[in-house]
């Protein structure tokens, strides 16, 4: 691998999205490394947590923040840069920006100013639970992270009773328990899931099963839920559907 200290062609301007390490410093892709060793400026969620990754790699570069509470003021000033001839990365702390993370707002003000966007691939928590879960990968659905409200989780769990897709969601350790216990009151207890946790890292770990069995499992925990999930729901099973399908005949019935 080319040192930090190689001459690297310039880039050219535009908003590099770079997808970094879940966890594991391995997982990072050769473009992403160029793209990070070349760019003018480093657009970081927390540049404390990317400068570990720099230093990893011993690259030198400058870094700014861009969080949620900074966005609207930082964008405008990112994209600034690039019409002057900038090249701007943008990371997040793990994954690919903009998926649950900052991102969407500068992308979109690129967009709208016509600056050149450009995509540096690579890890994203969902994607890997995804493919490791046992789960059918050919119609799945990730939406971001459930209500942390029960009444409308309860809802939005609803909402996906009968679907034919696999469902992906991020979920906080401290809810999880709370969130697989309205997994089996709306779903049923015997509707599969998987627990994707700590995916990448040392403690990387996946429960399989019943909601009903994962949720029990994870209770008699005594150290209680930690780390990062991806939380997987399987798509409804044939009798699910007729049964959804009879309710919604009989409400209908009944209107």
């Amino acid at each position: 691998m080319p040192s930090a200290s190689d001459k690297l062609a310039p880039l050219e301007p535009g908003l590099y999205i770079v997808s970094t390490p879940l966890g594991n410093l391995e997982d990072i892709t050769l473009r992403a490394l160029r793209v990070l060793k070349s760019a003018s400026v480093i657009a970081c969620e927390d540049t404390r947590q990317t400068r570990k990754l720099l230093e990893h790699y011993g690259i030198s570069a400058q870094t700014v923040s861009y969080h949620e509470h900074n966005e609207l003021t930082r964008a405008a000033e990112l994209v600034k840069q690039i019409e002057e001839g900038a090249a701007v990365a943008l990371v997040s702390d793990a994954g690919t920006p903009g998926i649950s993370d900052p991102g969407y707002r500068l992308i979109t003000f690129c967009v709208r100013h016509h600056v050149k966007i450009i995509p540096i691939p690579g890890a994203a928590a969902f994607v890997a639970a995804l493919v490791a879960s046992g789960l059918p990968t050919d119609s799945f659905r990730f939406s971001g992270f459930l209500s942390p409200r029960s009444g409308a989780r309860r809802t939005e769990l609803e909402e996906i009773a009968a679907s034919p897709r696999t469902q992906v969601y991020y979920e906080a350790p401290h809810r999880i328990l709370e969130t697989l216990a309205d997994i089996v009151a709306v779903l049923g207890p015997q509707r599969r899931v998987v627990i994707a946790r700590e995916v990448t890292k040392m403690h990387e770990e996946f429960l399989r099963g019943p909601a009903a069995q994962v949720l029990e499992e994870l209770r008699t925990r005594s150290g209680g839920v930690r780390g990062e999930i991806t939380l997987l729901i399987a798509n409804a099973e044939p009798e699910e559907l007729a049964a959804a399908a009879a309710t919604v005949a009989l409400k209908k019935k009944d209107a």
